[in-house]
Protein backbone atom coordinates (compact mmCIF):
# COMPACT_ATOMS: atom_id res chain seq x y z
CA UNK A 1 0.00 0.00 0.00
CA UNK A 2 1.32 3.28 -0.74
CA UNK A 3 2.64 5.60 2.13
CA UNK A 4 0.55 8.32 0.53
CA UNK A 5 -3.09 6.89 1.23
CA UNK A 6 -2.25 4.67 4.42
CA UNK A 7 -2.98 6.91 6.63
CA UNK A 8 -6.70 8.03 4.96
CA UNK A 9 -7.27 4.40 4.08
CA UNK A 10 -6.72 3.10 7.71
CA UNK A 11 -8.79 5.70 9.33
CA UNK A 12 -11.67 4.78 6.94
CA UNK A 13 -10.72 1.16 7.33
CA UNK A 14 -11.07 1.63 11.17
CA UNK A 15 -14.68 3.43 11.02
CA UNK A 16 -15.98 0.45 9.02
CA UNK A 17 -14.70 -2.03 11.04
CA UNK A 18 -16.62 -0.46 13.95
CA UNK A 19 -19.67 -0.68 12.64
CA UNK A 20 -18.95 -4.00 11.04
CA UNK A 21 -18.24 -5.65 14.51
CA UNK A 22 -20.95 -3.96 16.43
CA UNK A 23 -23.98 -2.11 14.67
CA UNK A 24 -25.26 -0.96 18.52
CA UNK A 25 -22.71 1.79 18.15
CA UNK A 26 -23.68 5.24 19.38
CA UNK A 27 -23.33 8.46 16.91
CA UNK A 28 -20.26 9.46 19.42
CA UNK A 29 -18.19 6.47 17.70
CA UNK A 30 -19.02 7.63 14.06
CA UNK A 31 -18.20 11.06 14.72
CA UNK A 32 -14.85 10.17 16.83
CA UNK A 33 -13.82 8.59 13.73
CA UNK A 34 -14.88 10.91 11.37
CA UNK A 35 -13.10 14.09 12.95
CA UNK A 36 -9.66 12.19 12.48
CA UNK A 37 -10.97 11.12 8.48
CA UNK A 38 -11.26 15.06 7.95
CA UNK A 39 -8.70 15.84 10.29
CA UNK A 40 -6.72 14.81 7.13
CA UNK A 41 -5.98 18.13 5.33
CA UNK A 42 -4.71 16.50 1.50
CA UNK A 43 -5.79 12.66 1.35
CA UNK A 44 -6.42 11.04 -1.72
CA UNK A 45 -9.04 9.22 -3.00
CA UNK A 46 -9.89 5.93 -1.46
CA UNK A 47 -9.38 3.03 -3.25
CA UNK A 48 -12.52 1.03 -3.89
CA UNK A 49 -11.73 -1.91 -2.75
CA UNK A 50 -10.10 -2.52 1.34
CA UNK A 51 -7.96 -4.93 1.85
CA UNK A 52 -9.91 -6.54 4.91
CA UNK A 53 -7.23 -8.71 5.96
CA UNK A 54 -5.62 -6.03 7.97
CA UNK A 55 -5.39 -6.68 11.44
CA UNK A 56 -5.67 -4.30 14.42
CA UNK A 57 -1.82 -4.53 15.01
CA UNK A 58 -1.21 -2.82 12.29
CA UNK A 59 -3.14 0.50 12.73
CA UNK A 60 -0.53 3.30 14.25
CA UNK A 61 -1.20 3.33 17.93
CA UNK A 62 -1.60 7.14 17.95
CA UNK A 63 -5.00 6.58 15.86
CA UNK A 64 -6.51 3.89 18.12
CA UNK A 65 -5.31 5.74 20.90
CA UNK A 66 -7.11 9.01 19.79
CA UNK A 67 -10.16 6.85 18.84
CA UNK A 68 -10.46 5.47 22.53
CA UNK A 69 -9.80 8.50 24.14
CA UNK A 70 -12.55 10.15 22.33
CA UNK A 71 -15.29 7.48 23.01
CA UNK A 72 -16.99 8.39 26.17
CA UNK A 73 -20.16 6.68 26.85
CA UNK A 74 -19.92 3.45 28.88
CA UNK A 75 -22.10 1.57 26.27
CA UNK A 76 -19.09 2.78 22.94
CA UNK A 77 -16.30 2.06 25.56
CA UNK A 78 -17.98 -1.35 26.44
CA UNK A 79 -18.82 -2.40 22.25
CA UNK A 80 -14.87 -1.30 21.17
CA UNK A 81 -13.68 -2.91 23.78
CA UNK A 82 -15.04 -6.48 22.89
CA UNK A 83 -14.02 -5.78 19.17
CA UNK A 84 -10.22 -7.20 19.52
CA UNK A 85 -7.78 -7.72 22.41
CA UNK A 86 -5.79 -4.71 21.04
CA UNK A 87 -9.23 -2.29 22.31
CA UNK A 88 -9.69 -4.53 25.41
CA UNK A 89 -5.95 -3.66 26.66
CA UNK A 90 -6.33 0.07 25.65
CA UNK A 91 -9.93 0.65 27.71
CA UNK A 92 -8.33 -1.24 29.99
CA UNK A 93 -5.46 1.25 30.52
CA UNK A 94 -7.39 4.23 29.77
CA UNK A 95 -10.90 4.00 31.19
CA UNK A 96 -10.55 6.71 34.70
CA UNK A 97 -14.31 6.73 35.23
CA UNK A 98 -17.41 4.24 36.17
CA UNK A 99 -20.80 4.19 37.16
CA UNK A 100 -22.66 1.06 38.60
CA UNK A 101 -26.49 0.83 39.42
CA UNK A 102 -28.71 -1.87 40.33
CA UNK A 103 -27.28 -4.27 37.44
CA UNK A 104 -24.32 -5.04 39.35
CA UNK A 105 -24.19 -8.48 39.18
CA UNK A 106 -22.98 -11.38 40.65
CA UNK A 107 -22.90 -10.28 44.44
CA UNK A 108 -21.25 -7.25 44.49
CA UNK A 109 -18.18 -8.36 46.44
CA UNK A 110 -17.28 -10.52 43.31
CA UNK A 111 -18.08 -8.32 40.39
CA UNK A 112 -16.99 -4.91 42.03
CA UNK A 113 -13.15 -6.96 42.86
CA UNK A 114 -13.43 -8.04 38.94
CA UNK A 115 -14.19 -4.45 37.67
CA UNK A 116 -11.14 -2.91 40.31
CA UNK A 117 -8.80 -5.84 38.47
CA UNK A 118 -9.61 -4.68 34.81
CA UNK A 119 -9.73 -1.30 35.21
CA UNK A 120 -6.74 -0.51 37.29
CA UNK A 121 -6.45 3.05 36.60
CA UNK A 122 -9.90 3.86 38.12
CA UNK A 123 -10.25 7.68 39.61
CA UNK A 124 -13.81 8.49 39.74
CA UNK A 125 -16.60 5.82 40.67
CA UNK A 126 -20.28 6.72 41.00
CA UNK A 127 -22.13 3.83 42.30
CA UNK A 128 -26.21 4.76 42.47
CA UNK A 129 -29.11 2.28 43.76
CA UNK A 130 -31.60 4.86 42.93
CA UNK A 131 -35.17 2.45 42.65
CA UNK A 132 -33.56 -0.45 44.11
CA UNK A 133 -35.79 -3.62 45.64
CA UNK A 134 -34.71 -6.26 47.41
CA UNK A 135 -35.32 -8.99 44.26
CA UNK A 136 -32.74 -7.14 42.40
CA UNK A 137 -30.04 -8.93 44.15
CA UNK A 138 -27.78 -7.63 46.90
CA UNK A 139 -26.56 -4.14 47.01
CA UNK A 140 -23.02 -3.02 47.65
CA UNK A 141 -22.06 -3.04 51.88
CA UNK A 142 -19.17 -2.75 53.91
CA UNK A 143 -17.48 -5.52 52.12
CA UNK A 144 -17.74 -4.17 48.84
CA UNK A 145 -16.28 -0.70 50.37
CA UNK A 146 -13.13 -2.58 51.64
CA UNK A 147 -12.33 -4.08 48.38
CA UNK A 148 -13.03 -0.47 46.61
CA UNK A 149 -10.64 1.21 48.83
CA UNK A 150 -8.09 -1.58 48.51
CA UNK A 151 -7.95 -2.12 45.20
CA UNK A 152 -8.44 1.53 43.62
CA UNK A 153 -5.50 2.69 44.36
CA UNK A 154 -5.95 6.21 42.38
CA UNK A 155 -9.80 6.93 43.76
CA UNK A 156 -10.40 10.45 43.91
CA UNK A 157 -13.91 11.02 43.21
CA UNK A 158 -16.23 8.87 45.03
CA UNK A 159 -20.37 9.06 44.26
CA UNK A 160 -22.54 6.61 47.08
CA UNK A 161 -26.27 7.17 46.93
CA UNK A 162 -28.95 5.43 48.00
CA UNK A 163 -26.19 2.98 49.46
CA UNK A 164 -28.60 1.89 52.02
CA UNK A 165 -26.66 -0.52 53.27
CA UNK A 166 -23.17 1.14 53.93
CA UNK A 167 -22.07 1.39 57.81
CA UNK A 168 -19.63 3.42 59.41
CA UNK A 169 -17.80 0.34 59.45
CA UNK A 170 -17.71 0.50 55.71
CA UNK A 171 -17.00 4.85 55.68
CA UNK A 172 -14.10 3.53 57.88
CA UNK A 173 -12.29 2.02 55.32
CA UNK A 174 -12.36 4.59 53.13
CA UNK A 175 -10.79 6.39 54.97
CA UNK A 176 -7.48 4.36 53.50
CA UNK A 177 -8.33 6.22 50.41
CA UNK A 178 -5.31 8.59 50.55
CA UNK A 179 -5.74 10.34 47.73
CA UNK A 180 -9.90 11.22 47.54
CA UNK A 181 -10.59 14.76 47.07
CA UNK A 182 -14.25 14.05 46.75
CA UNK A 183 -16.66 12.59 48.27
CA UNK A 184 -20.54 12.34 48.26
CA UNK A 185 -23.01 10.48 50.29
CA UNK A 186 -26.60 10.86 49.31
CA UNK A 187 -29.21 9.14 51.21
CA UNK A 188 -27.27 6.32 53.50
CA UNK A 189 -29.59 6.35 56.54
CA UNK A 190 -26.75 3.88 58.68
CA UNK A 191 -23.84 6.63 58.63
CA UNK A 192 -23.42 8.52 61.80
CA UNK A 193 -21.36 11.17 62.75
CA UNK A 194 -18.94 8.72 63.88
CA UNK A 195 -18.34 7.32 60.73
CA UNK A 196 -18.11 10.92 59.05
CA UNK A 197 -15.19 11.64 61.63
CA UNK A 198 -13.36 8.73 60.53
CA UNK A 199 -13.87 9.87 57.28
CA UNK A 200 -12.14 13.13 57.98
CA UNK A 201 -9.21 12.02 59.41
CA UNK A 202 -8.25 9.85 57.22
CA UNK A 203 -8.70 11.59 54.08
CA UNK A 204 -6.75 14.70 54.33
CA UNK A 205 -7.11 15.44 50.90
CA UNK A 206 -10.99 16.11 50.75
CA UNK A 207 -11.88 19.53 48.87
CA UNK A 208 -15.56 18.27 47.96
CA UNK A 209 -17.79 16.56 50.22
CA UNK A 210 -21.42 16.41 50.04
CA UNK A 211 -23.42 14.78 52.72
CA UNK A 212 -27.12 14.47 51.28
CA UNK A 213 -30.42 13.11 52.98
CA UNK A 214 -28.15 11.17 56.25
CA UNK A 215 -30.53 11.48 58.60
CA UNK A 216 -28.54 9.91 61.46
CA UNK A 217 -25.54 12.23 61.36
CA UNK A 218 -26.41 14.18 64.53
CA UNK A 219 -23.26 14.76 65.74
CA UNK A 220 -21.27 17.56 64.23
CA UNK A 221 -17.60 16.94 65.66
CA UNK A 222 -16.31 16.14 61.89
CA UNK A 223 -17.11 19.78 60.99
CA UNK A 224 -14.50 20.80 63.97
CA UNK A 225 -11.90 18.32 62.46
CA UNK A 226 -12.39 19.64 59.08
CA UNK A 227 -12.00 23.01 60.12
CA UNK A 228 -9.09 22.37 61.21
CA UNK A 229 -7.48 20.62 58.31
CA UNK A 230 -8.06 23.78 56.25
CA UNK A 231 -8.92 21.58 52.99
CA UNK A 232 -12.37 22.20 51.91
CA UNK A 233 -13.15 24.18 49.20
CA UNK A 234 -16.81 22.70 48.35
CA UNK A 235 -19.06 21.64 51.13
CA UNK A 236 -23.17 20.88 51.18
CA UNK A 237 -25.13 19.74 53.34
CA UNK A 238 -29.07 18.71 53.06
CA UNK A 239 -31.82 17.53 55.04
CA UNK A 240 -29.71 16.21 57.36
CA UNK A 241 -32.03 16.88 60.59
CA UNK A 242 -29.03 16.42 63.19
CA UNK A 243 -27.12 19.62 61.32
CA UNK A 244 -28.19 23.04 62.30
CA UNK A 245 -26.97 26.84 60.82
CA UNK A 246 -25.26 27.15 64.07
CA UNK A 247 -22.96 24.81 63.68
CA UNK A 248 -21.64 26.19 60.12
CA UNK A 249 -19.28 28.17 62.57
CA UNK A 250 -17.73 25.66 63.69
CA UNK A 251 -15.53 25.14 60.51
CA UNK A 252 -13.18 27.85 62.16
CA UNK A 253 -10.50 28.85 59.83
CA UNK A 254 -11.46 26.43 57.15
CA UNK A 255 -13.77 29.17 56.27
CA UNK A 256 -10.82 30.60 54.60
CA UNK A 257 -10.17 28.02 51.85
CA UNK A 258 -14.08 27.60 51.51
CA UNK A 259 -15.42 28.64 47.65
CA UNK A 260 -18.60 26.86 47.56
CA UNK A 261 -21.45 26.08 50.22
CA UNK A 262 -24.75 24.70 49.78
CA UNK A 263 -26.71 24.46 53.01
CA UNK A 264 -30.25 22.75 53.26
CA UNK A 265 -32.72 22.33 56.01
CA UNK A 266 -35.40 20.03 56.12
CA UNK A 267 -38.55 22.22 56.44
CA UNK A 268 -40.83 19.63 57.40
CA UNK A 269 -38.68 18.65 60.65
CA UNK A 270 -37.91 22.34 61.34
CA UNK A 271 -38.99 23.47 64.92
CA UNK A 272 -41.37 26.33 64.69
CA UNK A 273 -40.41 27.63 68.16
CA UNK A 274 -36.96 28.90 66.33
CA UNK A 275 -39.12 31.54 64.36
CA UNK A 276 -40.74 32.90 67.34
CA UNK A 277 -37.46 33.46 68.70
CA UNK A 278 -36.08 34.94 65.84
CA UNK A 279 -36.78 38.68 66.41
CA UNK A 280 -35.47 38.33 70.17
CA UNK A 281 -31.92 37.19 69.52
CA UNK A 282 -29.03 39.18 70.38
CA UNK A 283 -25.81 37.36 70.73
CA UNK A 284 -23.01 38.22 69.97
CA UNK A 285 -21.48 38.86 66.65
CA UNK A 286 -19.37 36.24 64.90
CA UNK A 287 -16.31 36.63 63.09
CA UNK A 288 -16.87 34.10 59.81
CA UNK A 289 -13.36 34.56 57.54
CA UNK A 290 -15.20 33.60 53.87
CA UNK A 291 -13.20 35.87 51.35
CA UNK A 292 -12.76 33.03 48.93
CA UNK A 293 -16.69 32.14 49.00
CA UNK A 294 -17.72 32.16 45.12
CA UNK A 295 -21.21 30.64 45.68
CA UNK A 296 -23.44 30.30 48.26
CA UNK A 297 -27.00 28.59 48.44
CA UNK A 298 -28.90 28.48 51.22
CA UNK A 299 -32.45 26.67 51.80
CA UNK A 300 -35.07 26.95 54.49
CA UNK A 301 -32.15 28.48 56.54
CA UNK A 302 -32.91 30.87 59.72
CA UNK A 303 -30.83 33.61 59.10
CA UNK A 304 -30.14 35.31 62.81
CA UNK A 305 -29.73 39.02 62.67
CA UNK A 306 -26.00 40.09 63.48
CA UNK A 307 -24.40 36.27 63.79
CA UNK A 308 -24.01 33.03 62.15
CA UNK A 309 -25.74 33.14 58.28
CA UNK A 310 -25.77 36.59 58.85
CA UNK A 311 -22.36 37.44 59.04
CA UNK A 312 -21.29 34.98 56.26
CA UNK A 313 -23.84 37.36 53.77
CA UNK A 314 -21.58 40.27 54.97
CA UNK A 315 -18.41 38.87 54.55
CA UNK A 316 -18.58 37.55 51.13
CA UNK A 317 -16.69 40.06 49.12
CA UNK A 318 -15.47 37.78 46.01
CA UNK A 319 -18.75 36.59 45.72
CA UNK A 320 -20.64 35.27 42.14
CA UNK A 321 -23.55 33.04 42.87
CA UNK A 322 -26.43 34.15 45.40
CA UNK A 323 -29.01 31.81 46.07
CA UNK A 324 -31.51 32.25 49.11
CA UNK A 325 -34.67 29.78 49.44
CA UNK A 326 -37.07 30.39 51.89
CA UNK A 327 -34.67 31.67 54.14
CA UNK A 328 -35.84 33.50 57.15
CA UNK A 329 -34.91 36.55 58.77
CA UNK A 330 -32.83 38.03 55.92
CA UNK A 331 -32.78 41.58 55.51
CA UNK A 332 -32.28 44.22 53.30
CA UNK A 333 -29.57 45.70 55.37
CA UNK A 334 -28.07 42.19 55.16
CA UNK A 335 -28.45 42.01 51.09
CA UNK A 336 -27.05 45.95 51.28
CA UNK A 337 -23.61 44.76 53.41
CA UNK A 338 -23.10 42.17 50.68
CA UNK A 339 -23.41 43.89 47.05
CA UNK A 340 -21.27 47.08 48.94
CA UNK A 341 -18.44 44.31 48.88
CA UNK A 342 -19.30 41.59 46.81
CA UNK A 343 -18.50 43.68 43.45
CA UNK A 344 -18.35 40.57 41.36
CA UNK A 345 -21.86 39.05 41.78
CA UNK A 346 -22.86 37.40 38.41
CA UNK A 347 -26.13 35.68 39.85
CA UNK A 348 -29.07 36.27 42.19
CA UNK A 349 -31.86 34.37 42.83
CA UNK A 350 -34.09 34.97 45.93
CA UNK A 351 -37.30 32.66 46.94
CA UNK A 352 -38.88 34.86 49.11
CA UNK A 353 -41.67 33.93 51.66
CA UNK A 354 -45.05 35.08 51.40
CA UNK A 355 -46.32 37.95 53.73
CA UNK A 356 -48.67 35.42 54.91
CA UNK A 357 -45.97 32.55 55.57
CA UNK A 358 -45.10 33.68 59.31
CA UNK A 359 -46.54 35.72 61.79
CA UNK A 360 -42.58 37.02 61.92
CA UNK A 361 -42.11 38.64 58.66
CA UNK A 362 -44.93 41.48 59.89
CA UNK A 363 -41.72 42.75 61.12
CA UNK A 364 -40.35 45.02 58.59
CA UNK A 365 -36.99 44.89 59.17
CA UNK A 366 -37.07 41.28 58.28
CA UNK A 367 -38.42 41.53 55.12
CA UNK A 368 -36.80 42.10 51.59
CA UNK A 369 -38.15 45.35 50.33
CA UNK A 370 -37.00 47.20 47.33
CA UNK A 371 -34.34 49.05 49.37
CA UNK A 372 -32.17 45.90 48.77
CA UNK A 373 -33.39 45.93 44.80
CA UNK A 374 -31.97 49.37 44.71
CA UNK A 375 -28.38 48.77 46.31
CA UNK A 376 -28.12 45.37 44.01
CA UNK A 377 -28.92 47.82 41.29
CA UNK A 378 -26.33 50.50 42.37
CA UNK A 379 -23.30 48.15 43.26
CA UNK A 380 -24.02 44.48 40.81
CA UNK A 381 -22.53 46.10 37.76
CA UNK A 382 -21.91 42.49 36.59
CA UNK A 383 -25.15 41.01 37.38
CA UNK A 384 -26.38 38.60 34.77
CA UNK A 385 -28.67 36.64 36.00
CA UNK A 386 -31.48 37.56 38.36
CA UNK A 387 -34.29 35.19 39.89
CA UNK A 388 -37.21 36.03 42.22
CA UNK A 389 -39.70 33.52 43.26
CA UNK A 390 -42.68 34.08 46.03
CA UNK A 391 -43.72 30.94 47.88
CA UNK A 392 -47.09 31.11 47.87
CA UNK A 393 -49.70 32.84 45.13
CA UNK A 394 -52.78 32.94 47.23
CA UNK A 395 -51.49 35.27 49.43
CA UNK A 396 -49.36 37.46 47.33
CA UNK A 397 -46.51 39.60 49.08
CA UNK A 398 -48.13 42.99 48.93
CA UNK A 399 -44.95 45.04 51.23
CA UNK A 400 -42.16 43.63 49.05
CA UNK A 401 -40.73 43.99 45.88
CA UNK A 402 -42.64 46.81 43.29
CA UNK A 403 -42.58 46.83 39.98
CA UNK A 404 -40.68 49.73 40.52
CA UNK A 405 -38.02 47.96 41.80
CA UNK A 406 -37.82 45.69 39.52
CA UNK A 407 -37.35 47.91 36.83
CA UNK A 408 -34.78 50.17 38.23
CA UNK A 409 -32.60 46.58 38.77
CA UNK A 410 -33.17 45.91 35.16
CA UNK A 411 -32.13 49.47 33.73
CA UNK A 412 -29.30 49.71 35.87
CA UNK A 413 -27.66 45.89 35.23
CA UNK A 414 -26.62 44.04 32.48
CA UNK A 415 -29.42 41.27 33.06
CA UNK A 416 -29.11 38.37 30.36
CA UNK A 417 -31.72 36.02 32.33
CA UNK A 418 -34.58 36.91 34.02
CA UNK A 419 -37.16 35.03 35.73
CA UNK A 420 -40.26 36.23 37.90
CA UNK A 421 -42.47 33.44 39.48
CA UNK A 422 -45.46 34.87 41.66
CA UNK A 423 -44.67 38.06 41.48
CA UNK A 424 -48.31 40.06 41.00
CA UNK A 425 -46.88 43.17 40.69
CA UNK A 426 -45.15 42.54 37.13
CA UNK A 427 -47.91 43.87 34.08
CA UNK A 428 -47.99 45.01 30.97
CA UNK A 429 -45.68 47.87 31.74
CA UNK A 430 -43.00 45.96 33.17
CA UNK A 431 -42.92 44.23 29.91
CA UNK A 432 -42.60 47.77 28.35
CA UNK A 433 -39.93 48.57 30.14
CA UNK A 434 -38.32 45.50 28.89
CA UNK A 435 -38.22 46.99 25.31
CA UNK A 436 -34.89 48.91 26.91
CA UNK A 437 -32.98 45.70 28.46
CA UNK A 438 -30.27 45.49 25.90
CA UNK A 439 -28.69 42.72 27.30
CA UNK A 440 -32.06 40.63 28.17
CA UNK A 441 -32.02 37.34 25.97
CA UNK A 442 -34.02 34.73 28.43
CA UNK A 443 -37.37 35.36 30.26
CA UNK A 444 -38.99 33.62 32.72
CA UNK A 445 -42.41 34.47 33.31
CA UNK A 446 -44.38 32.17 35.74
CA UNK A 447 -47.79 33.02 37.54
CA UNK A 448 -47.53 36.43 35.97
CA UNK A 449 -51.23 36.93 36.18
CA UNK A 450 -51.39 40.91 35.26
CA UNK A 451 -49.03 39.84 32.04
CA UNK A 452 -51.67 39.95 29.12
CA UNK A 453 -51.35 40.07 25.40
CA UNK A 454 -50.56 43.44 24.95
CA UNK A 455 -47.23 42.91 26.79
CA UNK A 456 -46.64 39.58 24.68
CA UNK A 457 -46.83 41.91 21.82
CA UNK A 458 -43.83 44.02 22.76
CA UNK A 459 -41.43 40.99 22.89
CA UNK A 460 -40.58 41.19 19.65
CA UNK A 461 -39.48 44.53 20.57
CA UNK A 462 -36.69 43.03 22.79
CA UNK A 463 -33.35 43.79 21.40
CA UNK A 464 -31.59 40.44 22.40
CA UNK A 465 -34.41 38.00 23.90
CA UNK A 466 -34.15 34.84 22.44
CA UNK A 467 -35.72 32.43 24.50
CA UNK A 468 -38.89 33.37 26.29
CA UNK A 469 -40.72 30.43 29.05
CA UNK A 470 -44.39 31.16 29.75
CA UNK A 471 -45.68 29.12 33.26
CA UNK A 472 -49.61 29.18 34.25
CA UNK A 473 -50.05 32.65 32.81
CA UNK A 474 -53.99 33.09 32.84
CA UNK A 475 -53.70 36.96 30.53
CA UNK A 476 -52.32 35.85 27.65
CA UNK A 477 -53.57 33.80 24.29
CA UNK A 478 -52.94 33.18 21.05
CA UNK A 479 -53.60 36.43 19.95
CA UNK A 480 -50.46 37.60 21.54
CA UNK A 481 -48.36 35.18 20.09
CA UNK A 482 -49.41 35.86 16.75
CA UNK A 483 -47.10 38.88 16.23
CA UNK A 484 -43.87 36.44 17.57
CA UNK A 485 -45.33 34.13 14.67
CA UNK A 486 -44.37 37.01 12.02
CA UNK A 487 -41.38 38.49 13.44
CA UNK A 488 -39.40 34.84 13.68
CA UNK A 489 -37.33 36.33 16.40
CA UNK A 490 -37.63 33.55 19.28
CA UNK A 491 -35.31 30.81 18.81
CA UNK A 492 -36.89 29.17 21.56
CA UNK A 493 -40.64 29.06 23.06
CA UNK A 494 -41.67 26.90 25.76
CA UNK A 495 -45.42 27.62 27.18
CA UNK A 496 -46.99 25.14 29.88
CA UNK A 497 -50.22 25.27 31.37
CA UNK A 498 -51.23 28.55 29.87
CA UNK A 499 -55.29 27.94 29.81
CA UNK A 500 -55.81 30.27 27.08
CA UNK A 501 -52.99 29.17 24.60
CA UNK A 502 -53.30 26.58 22.39
CA UNK A 503 -51.25 23.74 20.26
CA UNK A 504 -52.10 25.58 17.16
CA UNK A 505 -51.31 28.93 18.68
CA UNK A 506 -47.81 28.66 19.45
CA UNK A 507 -46.84 27.34 16.18
CA UNK A 508 -44.47 29.18 14.25
CA UNK A 509 -43.97 31.27 16.94
CA UNK A 510 -40.74 30.59 17.24
CA UNK A 511 -37.62 28.30 15.83
CA UNK A 512 -38.11 25.71 18.27
CA UNK A 513 -41.21 25.24 20.17
CA UNK A 514 -42.23 22.96 23.58
CA UNK A 515 -46.03 23.24 24.58
CA UNK A 516 -47.82 21.50 27.49
CA UNK A 517 -50.90 21.27 28.86
CA UNK A 518 -52.05 20.42 32.30
CA UNK A 519 -54.51 22.47 34.31
CA UNK A 520 -54.85 20.73 37.48
CA UNK A 521 -53.12 23.59 39.06
CA UNK A 522 -56.22 25.82 38.66
CA UNK A 523 -58.30 22.95 40.45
Amino acid sequence: MDKQTRPFQVRTYLLQRCFWLDHSFSSSVFFSAARLVSGLESSPPMSPSIDRKETMDELPDHLVWDIVRNLHKTNDRNSLSLSCKRFYSLDKEQRHSLRIGCGLVPAPPDALLSLCRRFPNLSKVEIVYSGWMSKLGKQLDDQGLLLLSTNCHSLDDLTLSYCTFITDVGIRHLSSCTKLSSLKLNFAPRITGCGVLSLAVGCKKLERFHLIRCLNVASVEWLEYFGKLEVLEELCIKNCRGVGEGDLVKLGTSWRKLRSLQFEVDANYRNMKVYDQLAAEHCRKQLVPCDNLVELRLVNCVVAPGRGLASVLRKCKNLEKLHLDMCIGVSDSDIKALVEKAKHLRSISLRVPSDFTLPLLNNATLRLTDECLSAIAQHCSNLESFKVSFSDGEFPSLFSFTLHGIITLIQKCPIRELSLDHVCSFNDVGMAALCSAQNLEILELVHCQEVSDEGLVLVSQFPSLTVLKLSKCLGVTDDGLRALAKTRKLELLVVEDCPQVSRKGVNGAATSVSFRQDLSWMY
